[in-house]
């Protein structure tokens, strides 16, 4: 090929062409000096990426979350240098607990300006490190496509996370000959292990076959493998129960006859009082959080533990395990199912609903239909998972809400439940649900959010309403931060320290961001109202004020163990 016959593009238009060749059709950012020239590319590309301006930075991470979560592949979000790279941390952060894969684009200051404290210019790089699964600064255009092949390949492989590429605006200027998007497939030093061990297998078979209470805790890694059939086909043929973590939440069906609920700090009372008393527990695609061990050195001490993960640093990292498998999660589970024999453990399972009894009548029965004058939000929970018969994405924010969100919706689905596990990032509903709606145009989705989490990114409200997105928000008001409230009067002897709040209207906000918009206030309101939200063509705000002081039970206090999970106060 002569130099006459090759194509020349600039480094920005490269980045571009290769986000296409990846198949990627939307792009979630907020554009800056140092980013310009990728901007100015994509005005070309117009036809094929949509991509969509958010008010913040951190609202481009979370849509992108919201989108990766719901798709199961690598969403991509753009930030110019700076303030907008740094702006990007906290959703960064936020994907990197909870496994999402996405590639997070940033505008950089020239090359030669690097390290002189020229305007905007941020360490990017050096801040992410710890927060991303790979990050990486690129100088010469003529790196851009293979970098960003191996970008995706990182984000999307073993267990997922996001990955950082910095872009240097020289980078972005210079012309480089276009070869094609290559294919990456493979990256030296980066082997995610999906297959088990077979001496392994056999040995968890064992332990399985010979168990007398055995109990499954399946979390978020389920979903990402695509393992809810067949955990549901293992636990069917050796009658195993099985409980979901929270980021768990729709790998294993709600109705199954051997589902027993939620572990953890706010988890059905009955599975934190079984986990203490079960003989083998055998965990997948989970990592043992502090939220559902509770005080670790009194963790299933009893137990014989098996441990499938795909992440080998997270087995015997928390938990002392008798079997770690390090493996894809349907993986292992295919390959285990031949091994196990049938059996039924009746009387085990049964020993859960009996315990459960208890907590319906002490918690959940005046939760989902209370005799209380005040709304509360169990009940609200309870009439949205009757009215979308389950089938909705739910993406709550963090706090007491989120929670119940958690406890009183039935998910039936992979990928419903669309909420931040281990970070905990108030504000991330309102963003995530744009990501999670755009991914999922066909179904419902509904973010339920805080008085307190609504205000921190409420200025996505105009996302909405600019990409005419079908969102219902439903705001819990009970003008607290309900959450530390709540530990403020159990374990501080009510010292409400900075957690009441003097709130705006939401509705007329609402409005002034061309959206529906109504308010409840009473029980008998409640039910139409809601028939009216999901009727509404288009995004739609509910505010519902609910019981000011409303505790969450069960509770696991700070720092005891599990088995010490309270009822009521």
């Amino acid at each position: 090929m002569s130099n006459a016959d090759k194509k020349l593009i600039s480094g920005s238009e490269a980045v571009i062409k290769s986000l296409v060749e990846e198949g990627i059709d939307v792009i979630y950012g907020y554009p800056g000096g140092a980013i310009m020239p990728i901007y100015d590319a994509l005005w070309h590309y117009m036809d094929k990426i949509n991509h969509v301006l958010t008010r913040h930075e951190q609202g481009a991470t979370h849509a992108a979350e919201g989108w990766a979560r719901v798709k199961g592949k690598a969403a991509v979000c753009f930030a110019t240098s700076g303030p907008g790279a740094t702006n990007l941390v906290t959703g960064i952060a936020d994907a990197i607990m909870d496994s999402t894969p996405m590639v997070c684009i940033t505008g950089q200051v020239p090359m030669h300006l690097l390290g002189s404290d020229a305007f905007q210019e941020t360490d990017v790089v050096g801040i992410t490190m710890p927060i991303t699964k790979w990050n990486y600064q690129i100088t010469k255009a003529a790196e851009i496509p293979s970098i960003l092949a191996k970008a995706f390949y990182i984000a999307n492989s073993g267990k997922p996370g996001p990955v950082l590429i910095d872009i240097t605006k020289n980078a972005q200027f210079e012309m480089m000959e276009w070869q094609g998007y290559p294919t990456c497939k493979d990256v030296r030093g980066y082997q995610p292990k999906l297959t088990a061990n077979i001496e392994q297998l056999k040995q968890a078979a064992e332990l399985i076959n010979t168990a007398k209470q055995p109990l499954i805790i399946a979390g978020q890694g389920v979903i990402i493998s695509g393992a809810k059939e067949i955990l549901e086909q293992l636990s069917s043929k050796t009658g195993i129960p099985v409980t979901t973590t929270m980021q768990g939440l729709g790998g294993f069906n709600p109705a199954h006859l051997n589902y027993v609920g939620i572990p953890g700090m706010h988890g059905n009372y009955s599975v934190n009082i079984k986990m203490n008393e079960c003989d083998v527990m055998i965990a997948i695609g989970m990592r043992f959080d502090d939220r559902v061990t509770g005080d670790v050195t009194k963790f299933a001490k009893q137990a014989k533990i098996i441990h499938i993960e795909i992440d080998p640093v997270e087995i015997d990292k928390v938990v002392k395990t008798s079997v770690g498998i390090c493996a894809d999660a349907k993986e292992a589970l295919t390959a285990i199912l031949p091994l196990v024999t049938d059996n039924k453990h009746d009387a085990w399972i049964q020993s859960f609903k009996d315990l459960d009894k208890l907590e319906q009548e002490k918690v959940i029965q005046n939760a989902i239909h209370p005799d209380s004058q005040g709304i509360k939000m169990g009940e609200i929970m309870h009439l949205i998972d009757e009215k979308t018969k389950g089938e909705a994405i739910i993406v709550p924010d963090v706090g007491q809400h989120q929670m119940y969100a958690m406890r009183y919706y039935n998910y039936r689905k992979p990928n419903s439940w669309v909420s931040s596990g281990g970070l905990g990032t108030m504000g991330f509903a309102l963003p995530a649900a744009i990501g999670a709606q755009m991914a999922a145009p066909d179904r419902t989705v509904v973010a339920i959010i805080g008085d307190g989490c609504f205000q921190m990114t409420v200025q996505e409200l105009g996302t909405i309403w600019q990409n005419e997105l079908n969102i219902k928000v439903v705001i819990f008001n009970n003008n607290y931060l309900g959450m530390v409230r709540q530990w403020q009067q159990l374990f501080f002897d009510n010292r409400y320290s900075q957690v009441a709040l003097k709130n705006p209207d939401f509705v007329a906000i609402s409005k002034g961001f061309r959206l529906e918009a109504a308010k409840v206030e009473k029980r008998e309101e409640l039910s139409a109202a809601l028939d009216k939200m999901f009727a509404h063509k288009g995004g739609y705000v509910l505010e519902v004020v609910v019981e000011k002081e409303e505790n969450l039970f069960p509770m696991v206090p700070s720092g005891k163990a599990c088995s010490d999970v309270i009822l009521e106060p």
